[in-house]
């Protein structure tokens, strides 16, 4: 009778290739020095039994250690707490891989201040994982560190003509669109007008969202009007105050879509307005704040990204680059989800 798959080791694989352990092994890693058929006995026994290595472990026992830092914004953004929450739990989960993490928070609106502190890391980590800012300065700086032999991956914002390793994140195009949509569909058919409020659209995550809205809006709602983008930086009074501007300025007012953070001042100048019944507001991200607004009627649906497998992905590509490995690429997509107030986990 066949041991279960989850016991076999490669003692059993060189005893059933009838060779030594340490000629198992370098069969399975590749190295020189083994004749053709008795590489094709232990290729034949690993078929047989169907052997998978214990990657984690074979690093474990030749005591390799990686240290990575994942570069996050400072300031108030919910998502981004939510997001630093994660990776202090997958900082526990990679310490059991040899792999350790460090976090370090800084303002990503501002780029010169981004690139200084990629720069800084230089020789320090394996890899380091950025909510990147698309800006030539950022970018030369992945680049110096990608040259320098670090690996480099973008997290939740991209850099794409940069030189980094992998985008772990959402396809911000499809969830613009995925808002426009939404808002096309909730105003039922009404004429008038759109709200757009951005954080910055130096953020790539940011400026594809309202990419793939404006699409969806111009092409198939055309008695929508969407407004002029306003900059809320991410900022909830900042937000605030933009929206009330709206609700007053703005008599045909139909909806609102917040392509960044900043949900909680939008919500709190709606419900002011006493315009939670009429009027249509999509956002993105569960939050504390989005849940309440989705369950009290002030927000109709929230685009959302999982912060928590978004750190792990980071941490696997990582991880996986650095020590060689395998990466199930499958497992790395990253979805968008939309949570209406039926269906909140």
């Amino acid at each position: 009778m066949s041991r279960p798959l989850s016991r076999i080791t490669l003692q059993d694989v060189a005893r059933e290739a009838g060779v030594s352990l340490a000629t198992a092994d370098r069969v399975l890693n590749g190295r020189a020095g083994v004749r053709n058929a008795t590489a094709g006995r232990v290729k034949d026994a690993v078929a047989r039994l169907g052997y998978r290595p214990n990657l984690a472990a074979a690093r474990l026992a030749r005591g390799e250690t990686y240290r990575f830092c994942f570069v996050l914004p400072a300031g108030s953004n919910v998502f981004m707490r939510m997001l630093a929450e994660q990776v202090a739990n997958t900082a526990n989960w990679l310490a059991t891989h040899n792999g350790y993490i460090d976090t370090v928070r800084v303002d990503v609106f501002a780029p010169e201040t981004l690139a200084s502190t990629l720069e800084g890391l230089m020789g320090r980590y394996d890899g380091v994982a950025v909510v990147a800012l698309d800006h030539p300065r950022v970018r030369a700086a992945i680049d110096d560190l990608t040259s320098s032999g670090m690996a480099v991956v973008t997290l939740v914002s991209d850099v794409p003509s940069s030189h980094r390793l992998h985008y772990v994140g959402i396809d911000n195009i499809a969830a613009g669109r995925t808002a426009g949509t939404l808002i096309g569909r909730f105003t039922g058919g009404r004429s008038g007008s759109v709200g757009l409020i951005v954080g910055t659209p130096a953020l790539r995550d940011h400026a594809e969202r309202h990419f793939g809205f404006m699409q969806v809006l111009g092409g198939e709602y055309p008695g929508l009007k969407v407004l002029p983008a306003q900059e809320s930086l991410d900022d909830e009074e900042r937000a605030e105050a933009i929206t009330a501007r709206m609700l007053r300025e703005v008599p045909d007012l139909l909806g609102v879509y917040n392509v960044g953070a900043g949900n909680r001042g939008i919500g709190t100048a709606i419900v002011a307005a006493e315009r939670t019944e009429n009027l249509v507001f999509i956002g993105h991200d569960l939050t504390d704040d989005t849940r309440r607004f989705l369950l009290r009627g002030v927000m109709d649906a929230v685009i959302n990204q999982d912060a928590g497998h978004q750190s792990r992905s980071a941490a696997r590509v990582l991880l996986a680059h650095c020590a060689g490995e395998p990466l199930l690429n499958e497992q790395e997509r990253i979805r968008i989800d939309i949570f209406v107030r039926d269906n909140l986990p």
